[in-house]
């Protein structure tokens, strides 16, 4: 790729992104769009719909810039939790890790780059001509001393970011621990979750926990709740839902209450009554709902499994981490999620239904893995023109006009990939919530670790593959070129992703802010919506999407420094760009739903360490190839030792992020034995994971008053 198409590339998401930003200065201030860019306010009461026009409205303005810049950490955990924190610090983590190698890659390795003629000089009059290449370690001679400036960034890099992980996980684990011992009451520190309940005769399963709990953990037991077989009562109630939402829409059109409907082509015409239709239907929906709960919560509907509340925190955890009995498959237990957490459909299924469904999402895991290699190599035929006029030799007259090259070579292939990638997140998490999990934060946690190992494999390794091995099938048939076509094609792929950083990582930060999506839905569906009076729903941070997008940018970074130096400053952009957009979120947009503690700083941890072994072995081979083999030697420890500090930092905070101490539980325990709420609290806490598909519903009162007039006027 030439500087020019990247040029172009950064020429047309510049004006994408500021375009976006622009739009977005002033959409945000449009009491319509308050429910896309303000949600969170709205609900909280916080700012006011305003229906009198000023121009000002129209004018962009950046103080929302300046009030994300000023959110405190400590207003960030009060408002959205720990798990906010982390995220944040996540991208702050990268902004140092990558100011420390902009600093060495752009003032140091990028003269030595440049400096070099293995390819070619570099043209400092026309630099649009030049190829990205020769920016590369690849412009470097072979066996040149300069390449010792390379080895030592190696090292630098790798000493700073381990001490920047150590800290952060020590911070993290830390406040993680503050944030236990700050927080009040909440029943999934008092509740475990028993599955493998084994039957007994003439009992049922609410006999058996309370007989097995009453005898072995006397002093702590407090109440349970089985777990029944609920899915057909969901259908159900989004049934009734349904309806009820169409008689709402009904009540704020009145010109619709009333409907002609014909026969014989309309020659008869009579007047029907659709509230009275929907109300009826409802009634009827509701009277089958309430027939379906009672037989339900008979004792032939009951799950193998329950939730088991104790009087402590302590008593908890003692339970939960205990084995119950000597048959180790029997009474397992583990941490309820919170009672908005759980994930009610999946409890129906069978020890063997969820070992059958990992192994069929492992198996969908990899063929799609294997399918998308597809699409990669459609985008690496695009990012070389000489291949791309074998394959299309019609097109070539086309692609000889510069600013369609350019536009084909330096902006098309990113953004082709990028839309492919936007369909991972939603089916990986797909995939694990027919997993066996019992809580949205576990689902959340396991699609965000496959979309992580996904992108690494599918967009790093597949697109350096086929960008190299794959498509130059004459290394086959010359052997002794092997070593000087790698040393050469694997830095060379930088010029991808630099391509890459730009169109997925820029407009993507921007698009989270424009949220073009919901925008583009409410310009369309608004007109023929008319009045609605359905609830705002403010929406979650989908962290399964973010953090791994995140962490994919961070391992480019890792790996990319010393080979492309000029990768990082494109980097720093993107990261500024979130650290602004999703400080901005959390204020406006996103309000936790759940919140895990913080649990997903260790995959970040795990990813940054693999980066760090990655770059190692690369730059092993680099050097090799490079014939400096002394340089290759004395990298060899350098994987070694990273590895062995990251097995110290599982052993040293990884406990801490699975379970709380005796200690933590204790203390935090005794502090609650004077707090006068507590008493309150357990009688909550015995009702509190009731399922919510067999607690009563009632539509039907409500529907009745959708027969009054909007507007009523007082008799005296």
């Amino acid at each position: 790729m030439f500087v020019s198409a990247l040029l172009t590339s950064v020429g047309i998401n510049s004006a994408i992104c500021f375009s976006f930003l622009v739009l977005y200065s002033i959409f945000r201030k449009q009491p319509a769009y308050y429910g896309i860019y303000i949600p969170r306010l709205v609900a909280e009461g916080k700012t006011k719909q305003r229906s009198d026009f000023n121009l000002e409205r129209l004018i962009p303005s950046a103080n929302w810039m300046k009030k994300a810049w000023m959110l405190s950490e400590e207003e960030l955990l009060s408002s959205s939790g720990l798990d906010a924190v982390v995220f944040m610090r996540i991208v702050t983590f990268s902004l140092k890790v990558l100011l420390f190698a902009g600093v060495i890659g752009i003032f140091v390795l990028l003269p030595v780059n440049c400096s070099g003629d293995q390819l070619t000089n570099v043209d400092i009059v026309n630099i649009s001509n030049n190829s990205l290449d020769v920016f590369t370690i690849s412009n470097v001679k072979d066996g040149s001393h300069w390449l010792w400036f390379h080895f030592s960034a190696v090292y630098l890099i790798t000493a700073y970011i381990c001490s920047l992980l150590y800290y952060e996980y020590d911070y993290i684990s830390s406040k993680r621990i503050d944030y236990f011992c700050s927080s009040k009451p909440l029943f999934h520190q008092f509740t475990i979750l028993v599955r493998a309940i084994p039957a007994s005769a003439g009992r049922n399963i609410s006999d058996s926990v309370e007989n097995f709990f009453t005898e072995y953990h006397p002093s702590t037991y407090l109440a349970h709740t089985v777990v029944h077989r609920t899915s057909k009562l969901r259908g159900l109630i989004n049934d009734a839902k349904t309806h009820y939402r169409r008689l709402v829409r009904l009540q704020s059109n009145p010109s619709q209450i009333n409907s002609n409907r014909g026969s014989c082509f309309g020659l008869f015409r009579r007047k029907v009554d659709l509230v009275d239709r929907y109300g009826k239907r409802l009634g009827d929906i509701e009277q089958h709902l309430r027939l379906e709960q009672s037989q339900v919560s008979s004792a032939g509907k009951e799950v193998p499994a329950a939730f088991v509340s104790f009087k402590s925190r302590y008593g908890a955890a003692i339970a939960m981490h205990m084995q119950q009995s000597n048959n180790p498959i029997h009474w397992v237990t583990e941490q309820a999620p919170e009672p908005h957490d759980v994930y009610w459909p999946f409890f129906s299924s069978t020890f063997m239904q969820r070992w059958i469904s990992k192994l069929g999402v492992a198996v969908a895991c990899f063929l799609l893995t294997a399918l998308f290699f597809i699409p990669v190599l459609i985008v690496q035929g695009l990012t070389n023109l000489n291949q791309l006029q074998i394959w299309f030799p019609f097109l070539k007259s086309i692609l000889t006009i510069t600013f369609i090259s350019q536009i084909l070579t330096g902006y098309l292939p990113s953004l082709i990939l990028q839309l492919f990638l936007k369909m991972v997140p939603p089916v990986m998490e797909c995939l694990s919530s027919i997993q066996g999990y019992i809580s949205l934060s576990d689902i959340k946690k396991s699609a965000c670790f496959k979309v992580l190992w996904f992108t690494i494999w599918n967009v790093f390794f597949a697109t350096v593959f086929s960008g190299t091995a794959l498509l130059q099938l004459s290394l086959v048939f010359e052997p002794k070129t092997i070593p000087t076509r790698l040393a050469v094609a694997v830095p060379a792929q930088a010029s991808f992703f630099i391509a890459y950083v730009v169109t997925s990582g820029w407009t993507s930060s921007l698009s989270e802010l424009i949220n073009l999506f919901a925008l583009i839905s409410s310009l369309v569906t608004k007109p023929f919506s008319g009045n609605s009076d359905e609830e705002l729903e403010v929406p979650s941070i989908p962290y399964h999407q973010d953090i791994p997008r995140i962490l994919f940018f961070v391992l480019l970074g890792i790996t990319y420094f010393f080979l492309a130096p000029l990768i990082v400053p494109f980097l720093l952009v993107y990261f500024g760009l979130e650290y602004i957009v999703y400080r901005n979120q959390f204020i406006n947009v996103y309000a936790p739903k759940y919140e895990t503690g913080g649990k997903f700083w260790p995959i970040a941890h795990s990813c940054i360490v693999f980066s760090l072994v990655l770059m190692h072995a690369i730059a092993v081979g680099i050097f090799t190839l490079k014939g400096l083999p002394l340089a290759s030697s004395l990298l060899v420890p350098l994987p070694i030792l990273t590895l062995l500090f990251n097995d110290y930092c599982r052993k040293r905070f990884l406990p801490n992020f699975s379970a709380y101490s005796a200690e933590t539980l204790i203390k935090k325990d005794r502090a609650d034995e004077n707090d006068p709420t507590m008493a309150e609290f357990l009688d909550k806490l015995v009702t509190a994971y009731a399922d919510p598909a067999l607690m009563p519903v009632s539509f039907t009162a409500t529907a009745d008053s959708l027969r009054r007039p909007l507007m009523s006027t007082a008799e005296d």
